[in-house]
Order: structure tokens, then sequence, then C-alpha cells
């Protein structure tokens, strides 16, 4: 897919139409050269992106975002993927919030949510439940 996507953009569409066209017109000569001149920009386009995905995925593979969780009484870090409910997340400055966490504790928590909310300034955290709900 990745090759064939090669040839979807709208100069290389243009150049096909003008080496059928030339064809048409049997000018063979400037036929064969706008298809090598295709086909050899399609391949550089291929080994280019081929080549930067492989590097994407060697860069994530070593760049793994992991967070600090309290199990069994010990401090253990552990890639974000394998938090689950339960768990006991140790935050710092700076640090990522793996997921949906209830605040036991804290002093001075404040979060960026521009990500989720668009809400340009932190905002300020505050331990435990606020409010619950009642069903009748």
């Amino acid at each position: 897919m990745l090759l064939l996507n090669q040839f979807k953009s709208p100069i290389i569409l243009i150049l096909i139409l003008a080496a059928v066209l030339s064809i048409f017109l049997k000018d063979a000569a400037d036929a064969i050269i706008i298809l090598t001149i295709i086909f050899i920009s399609g391949l550089l386009g291929f080994w280019q992106e081929q080549g930067a995905s492989n590097a994407v995925e060697k860069l994530f593979a070593l760049v793994q975002v992991k967070a600090t969780v309290l199990r069994d009484g010990q401090s253990q870090e552990i890639p974000n993927e394998e938090v689950v409910r339960g768990d006991i997340v140790l935050l710092s400055a700076g640090k990522n919030i793996p997921g949906d966490c209830l605040v036991l504790e804290s002093k001075d928590l404040s979060v960026n949510e521009a990500a989720l909310t668009g809400k340009t300034y932190p905002v300020d955290k505050l331990s435990g439940v606020l409010c619950q709900l009642k069903l009748d």
C-alpha cells in the first residue's frame, strides 16, 4: 500500500495523463521518459517513507513511557499500558498521568488538561472524592 500511495499525488496523476497522451499521439520516446520518471519518483518516495517508518518504530521501541506504581508495598516502574485498576500511581512534578485516577493525597497538585479540554492553564486538583451520586 505504501508503494501504491506514492502514485496518488496530483502531480504524478498529471504525469501519467501526459504519458497516456504521448502514447496516443504516437510519441513513444516522451511516454517512456515520463513513465521512467514516474517509476523512479515512486520508488524513491517509497524507499524514503519506508526508512522513516522504520526509524519511527525503532524510536518508539526505545522511548517507552513508564509510570511509577506501588505494588506489593514496593515502588516499581512499569509501562503505561500495564497499569491496571487498583494500582497506586506515584506522581511527581512533570510526570504524565497514565489514566483516569483518584487522587489519594497531594500537595499543590495542578494538571495541564489542554489535550483533553482545551484549557490553556493548569487545573488544581484536590484529593479524594469531591461528590458522590446517590441513586434512589
